[in-house]
């Protein structure tokens, strides 16, 4: 079964939405762990962290290998990508939406400007 771009985005969300699942993440970014290396810095047993090791494997950011009995553990950091697209289309959104709000805000300021600028004229008269 091929996945959808959107259950793929939904894996990615979801796994990261775990602050857990975002530390071992981090943990595999100097390098391959082991389960039990993962589960290390958390209160958690190792069926624990496996559980967690599983979410983000189905959202493909980690993948596993079996040595002998014991389960190593490797960051692919490609799935983030369909993430970080997402959410720069949310970006450019916000970005002309800041760019107008700005270009409103600088015109009051002109005419604010202009109007206190022609009060003092007039009382000067």
């Amino acid at each position: 079964m091929v996945e959808s771009d959107s259950e793929r985005l939904n894996a990615v969300f979801h796994a990261l939405a775990d602050p857990t699942r975002r530390a071992m993440l981090q943990s595999l970014t100097t390098g391959d762990r082991n389960i039990s290396e993962l589960a290390a810095p958390f209160d958690m047993s190792l069926e624990a962290a496996s559980k967690h090791v599983k979410v983000l494997e189905r959202a493909g950011m980690i993948r596993r290998s079996i040595k002998g009995r014991t389960h190593v553990c490797r960051l692919d950091a490609q799935p983030m990508h369909g993430g970080l697209e997402w959410i720069r289309h949310y970006e450019r959104f916000w970005s002309r939406r800041l760019d107008k709000l700005e270009e409103l805000l600088e015109t009051e300021d002109r005419i604010a400007r202009k109007s206190r600028t022609s009060k003092k004229a007039r009382r000067k008269r």
